[in-house]
């Protein structure tokens, strides 16, 4: 009975999760969309040069990480991430997204041990070191290939 609760909290927090992932996703950006008269008014004298080398690859679903104080579970912490890539490497990234999904969870579980989710959770220091350790663990997986990980989104909500 102990362990019904924060079982039944990280399935309502993982469906939670994936159901408003789903929600909001943005549609895809028609590549031949009308400027708006406004942006045709404001077109600026040059272009900056894009860099066509990268690419953003975000991964398909949130990840959702439980906060365990004790014996119990205090917060969850729901997250989405991207992943810097190399043009041309996105199939690469989706077909190994299994892999690298278990990789992250291992090392969100990890910062969440430590206390990495606690407090002032989203301080400079603190999320640098996250996405260092992320990064770290997706260099391998993805044959250096990934050049920075991402985050998008970091929510944390006490239970």
């Amino acid at each position: 009975m102990r362990f019904l609760i924060p079982i039944l909290l990280l399935i309502v927090g993982t469906g939670g999760g994936i159901g408003a992932g789903m929600f909001l996703v943005d549609p895809p950006a028609s590549e031949e969309a009308a400027p708006s008269a406004d942006n045709a008014k404001k077109a600026p004298a040059e272009k900056p040069e894009k860099d066509l080398s990268k690419e953003y690859v975000k991964l398909n679903n949130q990840f959702v990480v439980p906060v365990v104080r004790g014996d119990r579970v205090s917060a969850m912490v729901v997250l989405s991430l991207s992943l810097e890539v190399d043009a041309g490497t996105s199939e690469d990234v989706f077909s190994q997204e299994p892999k690298l999904r278990d990789a992250f969870l291992q090392v969100l579980f990890d910062h969440a041990n430590v206390g990495g989710f606690s407090g002032a959770f989203t301080s400079a220091g603190n999320m640098n070191a996250l996405r260092n350790a992320l990064y770290e663990t997706a260099k391998p997986i993805l044959r250096d290939a990934v050049s920075d990980v991402l985050i998008v989104d970091i929510a944390r909500q006490d239970v």
